[in-house]
């Protein structure tokens, strides 16, 4: 029977085939295995002894081994052959950062690369091929064939090599240019640190690694970095962002990871087992680096900064609860005053859940009437009888209990709630003080008004002047029934929108008091700019006025204030007998507080207005 011939010769046709279905599709992970099976081809089907491919580092203008085949049985360590310089002394590294066409080395021509290979094989070659990688004009990297006994290179084995070192130099680039879309989609542009997505994968990696004792992650934020950007501009503000990251990329460990989630908050991510102690001596460590003054158009500037520290076990937290917590020690350091250091406690976790639940449950609560609105009464001081009452929010949570108001008056200002939870208090407001009016006699409450804080939203917002004169026209009522209180921050943040709502609310009959007075940055100017009615002297000046020097010179200088203005005066807080009559004494009528009574709900109130009106009939039929 006749045979069948045997498998011909693989041809170089099939060999170029062969690796240039190896090397589809080849990322970075798999560049080692798939070189070694391309040089393994080419060492079976050229007939050479050894083969290696080498890739060129610009950055560290150097030259470095990829892979080779067959793989050397002993490699010294350092390996001799694994990143050499350009700038040796040898010609196959000398000429390998320009090499343009393939170049045949000799013994002779190559003497330290024959003891490098004789250190690594035992036996020096007889000749050295050298092949090119070429992208866009430039040498990339080489592969190289060794052979130790004599053989020329056919022109059609060169014309096959140059051919897989394009299909190799290809593989390169692309390999290249995907490094640096995962660089770019892993790394913030302006500092080159790991960006917020890079940060989440390797924390994911720390605590799906666990292992014993304690990690470590600081939140940093740039103390009034706005101050400067408008200063100097933003590009200034970058060029700071900048040496800022540098300065924190070198004041921490090597191996620690450093990422800009965006603005100017920064994350240390400490590597290893980490204790409290040990964190905070790193974050003081950074806020002196940072601390030093930067050169920034001709100017020496300095900057503090503000660092949250969260220490959990990673067994215990979820990547959620880590940054969550990190993050909240950070705006509890920036709430101090800034250049803190702040360690979460389990205490700050206790108020972030009621803080989170407080936030889910607000909306709601706005919307289903869970919230009530108590009264404290304003009063003359001469007589204590009531002119009027101040308008305050109150929720009681079923499962939360009574909730403070300035945490979730803090949240609705935080979650855009602001503007619906005022309108709803202004609603009910005007609502009860028309019952109340409904209720009395004719002309009792003349003179009487309702007080309602709105919120810096609620004064700028283009449709607030209508909702308000909706609302009065709803319940019967016109402006001089209702005064509006505004903080000074939010008379000054945004002083044009600000004064056509107020221009407006006052075109109406509408009161406008500045609520804390004193606390805020209000000038002469801007109240002689701004149409207000009343200063609300501040509960800090008047619960020790009596017995407070200074609190009492600054008072004076408010009522004094008010009177060259023209402007009526309450003062808030009153809790002793000293502090009304030394109010009085120094030209002050009106006021608020403990003293007279506390919030009240709208049946109480009621019953004191029904007294009132009782005075007055008596008074007016005596």
């Amino acid at each position: 029977m006749e045979q069948p011939d045997p498998d011909p010769e693989p041809t170089l046709d099939a060999l170029v085939t062969a690796v240039a279905t190896t090397l589809m599709g080849v990322d970075s992970a798999g560049l080692h295995h798939a070189a070694e099976s391309v040089l393994a081809m080419m060492v079976r089907q050229l007939g050479v002894d050894q083969s290696f491919v080498r890739f060129h580092d610009e950055r560290r203008r150097a030259t470095v081994l990829v892979a080779e085949w067959p793989p050397r049985e002993h490699v010294p360590d350092p390996d001799p052959l694994g990143v050499v310089p350009f700038a040796d002394a040898d010609p196959v590294f000398a000429e390998a950062e320009h090499l343009s066409q393939i170049m045949i080395v000799r013994p002779s021509d190559s003497v330290e690369y024959q003891e490098r290979v004789r250190e690594g094989s035992g036996a020096p070659p007889t000749s050295l091929a050298v092949v090119p990688l070429r992208q866009a004009g430039r040498t990339t990297g080489i592969i190289g064939f060794l052979q130790y006994s004599d053989r020329g290179w056919p022109a059609e084995e060169l014309q096959a090599l140059s051919t897989i070192a394009l299909l190799i130099a290809q593989m390169q680039g692309r390999m290249a240019a995907e490094d640096r879309l995962r660089h770019i989609a892993h790394h913030d542009e302006l500092t080159g640190l790991p960006n917020r997505r890079a940060l989440m994968d390797h924390l994911k990696g720390v605590l799906a690694a666990g292992g014993p004792g304690t990690r470590a992650l600081l939140f940093l934020d740039v103390d009034r970095l706005k101050a400067m950007n408008d200063f100097l501009g933003h590009e200034a503000g970058d060029r700071f962002i900048v040496e800022i990251a540098g300065r924190l990329r070198d004041a921490v460990d090597p191996a620690d990871v450093v990422a800009r989630l965006g603005g100017d908050e920064l994350v240390v991510a400490v590597d290893g087992p980490c204790d409290e102690t040990r964190a905070v001596a790193l974050a003081e460590r950074v806020q002196r680096a940072i601390s030093q003054p930067i050169q920034l158009g001709g100017q020496s500037l300095g900057r503090t900064v503000s660092v949250g520290i969260a220490v959990m076990e990673p067994a215990d937290v979820s990547l959620a609860q880590w940054l969550r917590s990190a993050d909240q020690a950070v705006l509890v350091a920036k709430s101090r005053g800034g250049n803190n250091v702040v360690v979460f406690t389990a205490e700050m976790e206790k108020r972030e859940q009621v803080r989170v639940a407080v936030e889910m449950n607000l909306l709601t609560a706005i919307r289903d009437g869970s919230l009530t609105v108590a009264y404290q009464p304003i009063v003359d001081l001469r007589t204590r009888v009531p002119v009027g009452v101040e308008t305050l929010v109150r929720w009681n949570h079923p499962t939360l209990g009574p909730v403070a108001p300035e945490l979730f008056v803090g949240v609705a200002e935080a979650t855009n709630l602001a503007g619906e939870l005022g309108d709803w208090v202004l609603g009910e407001a005007c609502r009860q003080f028309a019952a109340w009016r409904a209720e009395l006699p004719a002309g009792a409450l003349d003179g009487f008004a309702v007080s309602v804080n709105i919120s810096p939203v609620q004064l700028i917002a283009m449709d607030f002047v209508a909702t308000v004169a909706s609302v009065l026209d709803r319940n019967g009522l016109d402006g001089r029934h209702l005064i509006l209180e505004v903080t000074e921050h939010a008379v000054v943040s945004d002083d044009v929108a600000a004064r056509r709502t107020l221009h407006g609310l006052r075109a109406m009959g509408v009161a406008i008091a500045i609520d804390d007075f004193g606390t805020g940055y209000s000038s002469l100017a801007q109240l002689k700019a701004f149409p207000v009615n009343t200063l609300k002297i501040d509960r800090g000046f008047v619960q020790d006025l009596g017995h407070n020097p200074d609190d009492h010179a600054i008072v004076r200088s408010i009522i004094k204030l008010a009177e060259s203005f023209g402007l009526d005066l309450i003062a808030e807080g009153v809790e002793s007998e000293e502090a009304a009559a030394t109010l009085v004494e120094l030209g002050c009528r009106v006021a608020q507080g403990y003293l007279f009574s506390r919030p009240q709900p709208a049946d109480e109130v009621r019953e004191a207005l029904l007294r009132r009106a009782g005075d007055y009939s008596r008074g007016a039929t005596g």
